[in-house]
């Protein structure tokens, strides 16, 4: 399947191709070079579909099946043995464990499964520069359990170990929501959580993090982006409903030196925004929201549920976000986003095109830019 969708912007329109990949029911999906010909290839669940067309699958291996889900919400590209070759992290609810799948370099031979930690319930894994290094670590959400940060090991001459060492950044429960960033301004990166922030010490690993009860984020997001939206010099986080109505900009002010909230709606009128980007999809130099809602989140059992599936990108004019549609309809002739998708340049053409997996099928929307 393969049409045309526009978004309005002005008296311009960016335009995108709407096309199908796979009728698969994977949540999440990546974009990097599996085989090493530097064309980006599309992975997601247990295929991964080779570039420049996406048409080829390429099986991966054995993903468990829980009902309508797979036991797959995340797909972070890493080299986590060194071999030069690119893995990828995964993990879900069920298996109560992060894991990577391990690049076999050869086509048609299954990835290796390796268990990073056990977890308990994953929502969804991040990867951020925790410390400072220039390199990512692995953040899981889990919901019930502590927040725990997995860095990568270097073994002789600083190459990858093939393991994780963990630090517990947070030993009580983060709920549901995580979001990573400089809200102080102080050039390091703190967390925030459902119920709260946490500023990080100056040294991530072993210093204290002093946690601050500022908010309620309801059922929050992942990520929770934390960004400069009114462009007054100080971090203000953009929030999605996983799992209710509403999206939201919560602004940082100074009050006589307190730090104080204030919420904006964004959308109220749409649910189940489970996955949030910023980034400059039309090419004006000024990065836009970009997300969407997740089919059938909890199965049809979020309020909302029933109600058209879209994808949208949201713009700051200097005083409010316009929301611009991508996609929008009835499920199965509109899509949504499922629980991480993905923005790359696919062709090559300098421009962001847009992944967009779920359980409705895995499809690309091309941006063949404003028109």
């Amino acid at each position: 399947m393969e049409r045309e969708v526009a978004a309005s912007s002005g008296a311009k329109r960016l335009k995108f191709r709407k096309v199908l990949i796979a009728d698969e029911r994977y949540e999440s999906a990546g974009v990097f070079d599996v085989n090493g010909d530097g064309i980006p290839d599309i992975v997601s669940g247990a295929y991964w579909y080779q570039g420049p067309d996406f048409r080829k699958a390429h099986r991966i291996g054995e993903v468990a099946a829980c009902g309508e889900y797979y036991d797959d919400f995340s797909t972070i590209p890493m080299d986590v043995n060194g071999d030069g070759r690119m893995d990828f992290i995964t993990g879900g609810w069920w298996g109560n464990s992060i894991r990577w799948r391990e690049n076999p370099g050869q086509s048609g031979k299954e990835w290796p499964e390796h268990v990073i930690a056990e977890t308990g319930n994953v929502e969804t894994t991040r990867a951020w520069d925790v410390d400072g290094d220039g390199e990512l670590e692995l953040v899981p959400n889990t919901p019930g359990g502590p927040l725990v940060v997995y860095k990568l090991a270097k073994g002789p001459g600083g190459r990858p170990a093939g393991r994780f060492d963990a630090h517990t950044i947070w030993p009580h429960n983060q709920g549901h929501g995580l979001g990573f960033g400089d809200i102080t301004g102080n050039g390091r990166g703190d967390f925030v959580l459902a119920k709260g922030w946490l500023e990080a010490p100056a040294e991530p690993f072993a210093g204290e993090w002093v946690f601050h009860e500022d908010f309620d984020l309801g059922s929050a997001s992942v990520p929770v982006l934390v960004v400069d939206v009114d462009g007054d010099g100080r971090n203000d986080l953009i929030v999605g409903q996983s799992h209710a109505y509403g999206l939201h900009w919560w602004q940082q002010r100074r009050d006589g030196g307190k730090r104080t909230w204030v919420r904006h709606a964004i959308d109220p009128h749409n649910s189940q925004y489970h996955d949030l980007a910023w980034a400059d999809l039309d090419g004006d130099g000024a990065c836009e929201l970009v997300t969407g809602k997740r089919y059938r989140a909890h199965c049809g059992n979020d309020p909302g549920a029933r109600d058209d599936v879209g994808i949208y990108y949201f713009k700051w004019d200097g005083e409010s976000f316009s929301k611009q549609i991508i996609d929008f309809g009835p499920p199965r002739v509109a899509t949504g986003v499922g629980i991480q998708f993905a923005l790359a340049d696919l062709t090559g053409s300098g421009r962001l095109d847009l992944v967009a997996p779920g359980k409705d099928g895995l499809y690309v929307f091309f941006n063949e830019g404003m028109t």
